[in-house]
């Protein structure tokens, strides 16, 4: 059997991806004005967006233990290979607990094809590793050649991005205090990077203005083939930004493939409203 790619919610992919290349998709939870909330099943990324405008201060958490049990128990029932690609483990604790659940699934079911697989990787960057896998699962590919293409792609995305208020991060343990306070000067804007699955700052840009230069300066500096790869925007209610990085990435580097996506819930509840995130490969497309 072809084995099934597990994504959770962190990878911000929309329905219509899910539907069309059989992704299954596990949520992680927004806590909202008392109530939780399943990740792209109960809530969208635009009523997290506007509470956060009105003061409100969301919380998230990772996906359980017993959602992971119960989920591996019933591929490890019908033998079907599953390979879950996990959201980075410098920024949820899901991938440990998606792990803990692996092992304990296997103790019972030792010969089960259970693959649980630490991205680093968030929001789009994280969404276009999956699509890959997924893409390779459709066409027949091996649960060995998925995972190490898989891996391939997770290894050299690269993820910049800029927020309009480091203070969310911070309140979500995200960054440090100080680089908060840095980020918040006046018409300072932040540029930060993943770097081993965490969210480090890289430098700061004064202006919005000179924002979107330096992040395709960035971009040529670091990325490779970027004519023939798949590369992601993703944006915290700010479409018409995210359009227009796309379009300068279209010009200056002759890009056809730019996948736009909203940041979801639960990245989204700790980045902001106004974020934008850029993501694309070091190395070449394979």
């Amino acid at each position: 059997m072809n084995p099934v790619i597990l994504a959770d919610s962190a990878c911000d992919l929309s329905e219509e991806h899910y539907k069309a290349l059989n992704i299954k998709m596990v949520p992680l939870t927004v806590q909202l004005n008392g109530q939780e909330y399943k990740d792209g099943q109960e809530i969208t990324p635009k009523s997290v967006y506007k509470a956060m405008r009105e003061g409100e201060i969301p919380k998230t958490s990772q996906v359980s233990p017993q959602t992971f049990k119960t989920i591996f128990t019933s591929y490890a029932e019908a033998k079907q290979p599953l390979v879950y690609l996990a959201f980075s483990s410098g920024l949820s604790g899901t991938y440990q607990t998606a792990k803990m659940m692996e092992q304990e699934v296997k103790e019972t079911w030792p010969e089960a094809e259970l693959h649980v697989i630490d991205t680093k990787c968030a929001s789009i960057g994280y969404g276009l590793v999956i699509l890959r896998a997924a893409q390779l699962a459709k066409e027949g590919a091996s649960t060995g050649e998925i995972i190490e293409t898989a891996k391939y792609h997770a290894d050299h995305m690269e993820h910049v991005f800029t927020v309009d208020d480091l203070e969310y991060l911070y309140r979500g343990g995200r960054v440090s205090k100080t680089a908060a306070f840095v980020g918040s000067l006046l018409n300072v804007k932040p540029i930060l990077h993943v770097e081993d699955g965490k969210l480090v700052p890289l430098e700061k840009t004064r202006g919005s203005k000179k924002l979107l230069k330096r992040m395709l300066a960035i971009m040529e500096a670091r990325g490779t083939d970027l004519s023939n790869q798949t590369i992601g925007i993703s944006h915290g209610d700010d479409l018409a930004t995210a359009e227009k990085l796309a379009s300068m990435i279209k010009e200056k580097f002759g890009t056809d493939d730019i996948l736009i996506e909203l940041v979801g819930s639960t990245i989204g509840a700790h980045a902001g409203p106004g974020t934008l995130a850029l993501f694309f490969l070091n190395s070449p497309y394979k």
